[in-house]
Protein backbone atom coordinates (compact mmCIF):
# COMPACT_ATOMS: atom_id res chain seq x y z
CA UNK A 1 0.00 0.00 0.00
CA UNK A 2 1.21 3.41 -1.22
CA UNK A 3 1.87 5.62 1.71
CA UNK A 4 0.23 9.36 1.34
CA UNK A 5 2.26 12.30 -0.36
CA UNK A 6 3.98 14.81 2.34
CA UNK A 7 1.51 17.53 2.94
CA UNK A 8 4.38 19.74 4.61
CA UNK A 9 6.46 22.33 2.77
CA UNK A 10 10.30 21.30 3.95
CA UNK A 11 13.31 23.57 3.67
CA UNK A 12 15.84 22.40 2.12
CA UNK A 13 13.56 19.37 0.47
CA UNK A 14 16.11 17.01 -0.10
CA UNK A 15 19.68 17.74 2.22
CA UNK A 16 21.42 18.91 5.12
CA UNK A 17 24.32 20.90 4.78
CA UNK A 18 26.74 21.03 7.46
CA UNK A 19 29.98 23.68 7.19
CA UNK A 20 32.72 22.52 8.65
CA UNK A 21 35.34 22.32 10.66
CA UNK A 22 33.85 20.00 13.16
CA UNK A 23 35.87 20.40 15.64
CA UNK A 24 33.20 21.99 17.67
CA UNK A 25 29.47 21.60 17.56
CA UNK A 26 27.75 22.87 13.74
CA UNK A 27 24.04 23.90 13.39
CA UNK A 28 22.00 23.09 10.41
CA UNK A 29 18.20 24.54 9.98
CA UNK A 30 15.09 22.92 8.73
CA UNK A 31 11.70 24.78 7.76
CA UNK A 32 8.54 23.23 8.35
CA UNK A 33 5.54 24.86 6.60
CA UNK A 34 2.12 23.80 6.83
CA UNK A 35 0.07 25.08 3.42
CA UNK A 36 -2.82 22.77 4.54
CA UNK A 37 -5.97 24.05 6.63
CA UNK A 38 -5.99 21.29 8.69
CA UNK A 39 -3.64 20.66 11.80
CA UNK A 40 -0.75 18.55 11.11
CA UNK A 41 1.46 16.71 13.48
CA UNK A 42 5.21 15.96 13.09
CA UNK A 43 8.16 13.78 14.34
CA UNK A 44 11.52 14.05 13.16
CA UNK A 45 14.03 10.79 13.19
CA UNK A 46 17.72 10.73 12.18
CA UNK A 47 20.26 7.25 11.66
CA UNK A 48 22.21 8.62 14.27
CA UNK A 49 20.37 9.88 16.81
CA UNK A 50 23.67 10.42 19.17
CA UNK A 51 25.15 12.66 16.93
CA UNK A 52 22.57 15.09 16.88
CA UNK A 53 20.51 17.08 18.41
CA UNK A 54 17.15 17.96 16.95
CA UNK A 55 14.82 21.08 18.88
CA UNK A 56 11.81 20.60 18.69
CA UNK A 57 11.98 16.96 17.22
CA UNK A 58 8.04 16.48 17.40
CA UNK A 59 5.05 18.80 17.75
CA UNK A 60 1.81 20.07 15.48
CA UNK A 61 1.67 22.87 12.90
CA UNK A 62 -1.45 24.46 12.85
CA UNK A 63 -2.88 25.74 9.17
CA UNK A 64 -0.66 28.15 7.57
CA UNK A 65 1.99 27.76 10.23
CA UNK A 66 5.70 27.94 9.71
CA UNK A 67 8.27 25.58 12.59
CA UNK A 68 12.18 26.24 12.41
CA UNK A 69 14.31 23.21 13.45
CA UNK A 70 17.32 23.36 14.93
CA UNK A 71 19.47 20.82 14.06
CA UNK A 72 23.30 20.44 16.25
CA UNK A 73 25.69 18.48 14.93
CA UNK A 74 27.85 16.99 17.95
CA UNK A 75 32.07 17.46 17.59
CA UNK A 76 33.80 14.86 15.77
CA UNK A 77 36.91 14.20 13.84
CA UNK A 78 36.12 14.79 9.68
CA UNK A 79 37.72 12.29 7.19
CA UNK A 80 36.47 13.18 4.01
CA UNK A 81 37.82 9.38 2.45
CA UNK A 82 34.36 8.36 4.99
CA UNK A 83 31.23 7.98 3.52
CA UNK A 84 28.70 9.46 5.16
CA UNK A 85 25.40 7.67 5.81
CA UNK A 86 23.53 9.98 7.77
CA UNK A 87 19.95 10.83 6.88
CA UNK A 88 17.01 12.33 8.34
CA UNK A 89 13.33 11.41 8.23
CA UNK A 90 10.23 14.15 8.84
CA UNK A 91 6.86 12.20 9.15
CA UNK A 92 3.39 13.82 9.27
CA UNK A 93 -0.21 12.88 10.07
CA UNK A 94 -2.95 14.99 9.96
CA UNK A 95 -4.88 15.50 13.22
CA UNK A 96 -7.71 12.97 13.47
CA UNK A 97 -11.17 15.06 14.37
CA UNK A 98 -12.74 12.63 16.19
CA UNK A 99 -10.61 11.98 19.02
CA UNK A 100 -7.71 13.02 21.48
CA UNK A 101 -4.83 10.66 21.61
CA UNK A 102 -1.63 10.34 22.66
CA UNK A 103 1.07 11.66 20.34
CA UNK A 104 3.12 8.48 20.48
CA UNK A 105 -0.10 6.51 20.14
CA UNK A 106 -1.15 8.55 17.36
CA UNK A 107 1.72 7.31 15.30
CA UNK A 108 1.08 3.82 16.03
CA UNK A 109 -3.06 3.60 15.45
CA UNK A 110 -2.78 5.33 11.95
CA UNK A 111 0.47 3.86 10.47
CA UNK A 112 -1.67 4.18 6.89
CA UNK A 113 -1.75 7.58 7.46
CA UNK A 114 1.86 8.04 8.26
CA UNK A 115 3.78 10.60 5.31
CA UNK A 116 7.38 10.65 5.72
CA UNK A 117 10.07 12.91 3.57
CA UNK A 118 14.01 12.15 3.99
CA UNK A 119 16.69 14.08 3.55
CA UNK A 120 20.75 13.11 3.18
CA UNK A 121 23.45 15.19 5.52
CA UNK A 122 25.84 16.52 4.07
CA UNK A 123 29.60 17.67 5.11
CA UNK A 124 31.29 20.41 4.01
CA UNK A 125 34.61 21.18 4.91
CA UNK A 126 37.46 23.24 3.89
CA UNK A 127 40.70 20.69 3.16
CA UNK A 128 43.43 21.92 5.30
CA UNK A 129 47.12 22.62 3.55
CA UNK A 130 48.70 19.57 4.85
CA UNK A 131 45.67 17.49 4.19
CA UNK A 132 45.80 15.16 0.88
CA UNK A 133 43.19 15.44 -1.27
CA UNK A 134 40.53 12.71 -1.35
CA UNK A 135 41.12 10.43 -4.16
CA UNK A 136 39.17 10.63 -7.08
CA UNK A 137 36.55 7.79 -7.94
CA UNK A 138 37.31 7.52 -11.66
CA UNK A 139 40.96 6.72 -10.75
CA UNK A 140 39.72 3.64 -9.64
CA UNK A 141 40.55 0.50 -11.65
CA UNK A 142 37.87 0.97 -14.52
CA UNK A 143 35.05 -1.69 -15.00
CA UNK A 144 32.95 -2.32 -18.13
CA UNK A 145 30.65 -0.35 -18.38
CA UNK A 146 27.39 -2.96 -18.28
CA UNK A 147 29.08 -4.18 -14.65
CA UNK A 148 29.62 -0.61 -13.72
CA UNK A 149 25.76 0.45 -14.07
CA UNK A 150 24.88 -3.05 -12.33
CA UNK A 151 27.10 -2.29 -9.49
CA UNK A 152 25.76 1.34 -9.37
CA UNK A 153 22.17 -0.03 -9.32
CA UNK A 154 22.24 -2.59 -6.50
CA UNK A 155 24.64 -0.50 -4.84
CA UNK A 156 21.35 2.02 -4.67
CA UNK A 157 19.12 -0.65 -4.40
CA UNK A 158 21.37 -1.75 -1.01
CA UNK A 159 21.52 1.47 -0.08
CA UNK A 160 18.04 2.42 -0.07
CA UNK A 161 17.22 -0.93 1.96
CA UNK A 162 19.77 -0.26 3.89
CA UNK A 163 18.44 3.15 5.11
CA UNK A 164 15.15 1.88 5.30
CA UNK A 165 15.97 -0.63 7.92
CA UNK A 166 17.98 1.87 9.68
CA UNK A 167 15.02 4.07 9.72
CA UNK A 168 12.77 1.07 10.84
CA UNK A 169 15.49 0.42 13.42
CA UNK A 170 16.30 3.92 14.68
CA UNK A 171 16.53 4.31 18.36
CA UNK A 172 13.83 6.95 19.41
CA UNK A 173 15.77 7.95 22.63
CA UNK A 174 15.88 11.87 22.20
CA UNK A 175 11.90 11.63 21.49
CA UNK A 176 11.34 9.42 24.11
CA UNK A 177 12.81 11.70 27.11
CA UNK A 178 11.50 15.17 25.43
CA UNK A 179 8.18 12.90 25.74
CA UNK A 180 8.75 12.17 29.35
CA UNK A 181 9.96 15.07 30.48
CA UNK A 182 6.38 16.70 29.02
CA UNK A 183 4.64 14.21 30.71
CA UNK A 184 6.45 15.50 34.09
CA UNK A 185 5.79 18.56 33.36
CA UNK A 186 2.21 18.26 32.97
CA UNK A 187 1.81 16.17 36.50
CA UNK A 188 3.46 18.95 37.46
CA UNK A 189 1.15 21.48 36.47
CA UNK A 190 -1.97 18.94 37.26
CA UNK A 191 -0.44 19.10 41.14
CA UNK A 192 0.21 22.58 41.15
CA UNK A 193 -4.06 22.92 40.02
CA UNK A 194 -4.93 20.43 42.54
CA UNK A 195 -3.33 22.29 45.41
CA UNK A 196 -4.31 25.76 44.20
CA UNK A 197 -7.54 24.60 44.31
CA UNK A 198 -7.50 23.25 47.58
CA UNK A 199 -5.88 26.45 48.93
CA UNK A 200 -9.16 28.24 47.00
CA UNK A 201 -11.84 26.26 48.87
CA UNK A 202 -9.86 27.03 52.27
CA UNK A 203 -9.42 30.67 51.69
CA UNK A 204 -13.48 30.63 51.04
CA UNK A 205 -14.17 28.93 54.36
CA UNK A 206 -11.99 31.48 55.60
CA UNK A 207 -13.97 34.59 53.81
CA UNK A 208 -17.15 32.53 54.90
CA UNK A 209 -16.55 31.97 58.83
CA UNK A 210 -15.20 35.69 58.71
CA UNK A 211 -18.46 36.81 57.19
CA UNK A 212 -20.62 35.30 59.74
CA UNK A 213 -18.30 36.51 62.38
CA UNK A 214 -19.05 39.53 61.34
CA UNK A 215 -22.78 39.56 60.90
CA UNK A 216 -23.00 38.02 64.48
CA UNK A 217 -20.92 40.98 66.20
CA UNK A 218 -23.13 43.64 64.37
CA UNK A 219 -26.40 41.59 65.03
CA UNK A 220 -25.24 41.77 69.06
CA UNK A 221 -24.45 45.34 69.04
CA UNK A 222 -27.80 46.40 67.25
CA UNK A 223 -29.59 43.98 69.68
CA UNK A 224 -27.93 45.75 72.69
CA UNK A 225 -28.42 49.12 71.57
CA UNK A 226 -32.02 48.16 70.55
CA UNK A 227 -32.42 47.08 74.68
CA UNK A 228 -30.76 49.65 75.94
CA UNK A 229 -33.77 52.28 73.98
CA UNK A 230 -36.63 50.02 74.97
CA UNK A 231 -35.59 50.48 79.06
CA UNK A 232 -37.32 53.48 80.56
CA UNK A 233 -35.50 56.44 82.41
CA UNK A 234 -35.79 55.67 86.46
CA UNK A 235 -36.92 59.03 88.27
CA UNK A 236 -34.06 60.15 91.06
CA UNK A 237 -34.93 58.32 94.39
CA UNK A 238 -35.58 60.11 97.69
CA UNK A 239 -33.09 59.49 99.38
CA UNK A 240 -30.45 60.49 96.86
CA UNK A 241 -27.63 62.45 98.16
CA UNK A 242 -25.41 65.56 96.54
CA UNK A 243 -21.73 63.71 96.44
CA UNK A 244 -20.72 67.55 96.64
CA UNK A 245 -22.48 68.53 100.09
CA UNK A 246 -20.68 67.56 103.46
CA UNK A 247 -21.13 64.93 105.20
CA UNK A 248 -24.30 64.57 107.81
CA UNK A 249 -22.03 64.70 110.88
CA UNK A 250 -20.62 67.88 109.47
CA UNK A 251 -23.92 69.49 109.26
CA UNK A 252 -24.39 72.58 110.95
CA UNK A 253 -26.75 72.73 114.25
CA UNK A 254 -27.45 76.11 115.33
CA UNK A 255 -29.07 75.91 119.13
CA UNK A 256 -25.72 73.76 119.57
CA UNK A 257 -24.12 77.18 117.82
CA UNK A 258 -25.67 79.41 119.78
CA UNK A 259 -24.82 77.66 123.31
CA UNK A 260 -21.27 77.77 122.28
CA UNK A 261 -21.36 81.52 121.00
CA UNK A 262 -22.40 82.46 124.68
CA UNK A 263 -20.32 80.32 126.89
CA UNK A 264 -17.28 82.01 124.71
CA UNK A 265 -18.58 85.39 125.03
CA UNK A 266 -18.98 84.72 129.19
CA UNK A 267 -15.68 83.03 128.93
CA UNK A 268 -14.11 86.46 127.55
CA UNK A 269 -16.02 88.74 129.55
CA UNK A 270 -14.60 87.17 133.09
CA UNK A 271 -11.52 87.45 131.07
CA UNK A 272 -11.59 91.05 130.57
CA UNK A 273 -13.04 91.78 134.09
CA UNK A 274 -10.13 90.41 135.85
CA UNK A 275 -7.56 91.85 133.52
CA UNK A 276 -9.12 95.17 134.31
CA UNK A 277 -9.31 94.48 137.68
CA UNK A 278 -5.34 93.68 137.85
CA UNK A 279 -4.73 97.04 135.82
CA UNK A 280 -6.50 99.22 138.31
CA UNK A 281 -4.43 97.48 141.55
CA UNK A 282 -0.96 98.14 139.62
CA UNK A 283 -2.40 102.19 139.08
CA UNK A 284 -3.30 102.77 142.70
CA UNK A 285 0.00 101.42 144.24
Amino acid sequence: MAKPAQLLNIEPANELKFLGPFRTAVASYMRLTNPTDHDIFFKIKTTAPKKYCVRPNCGLLEPHESQEIAIVLQPFIFDSNEKNKHKFMVQSMVKPDDEEINLEDLWKKYPEKLMDSKLRCVFECPLDSNQPAPVAESATVAAPPNSKQSAAAASNDAGAQFANAQFNAMSNEDEQKSEASLLKEVKKLRDNESVLRQENLQLREQIIQLHMQVDGRAKEQSSAATAAKSVPVQSVPVHYQNPYSPPPQLARNPPLELMYTVIAAVVMGIIGILIGKVMYSEGNK
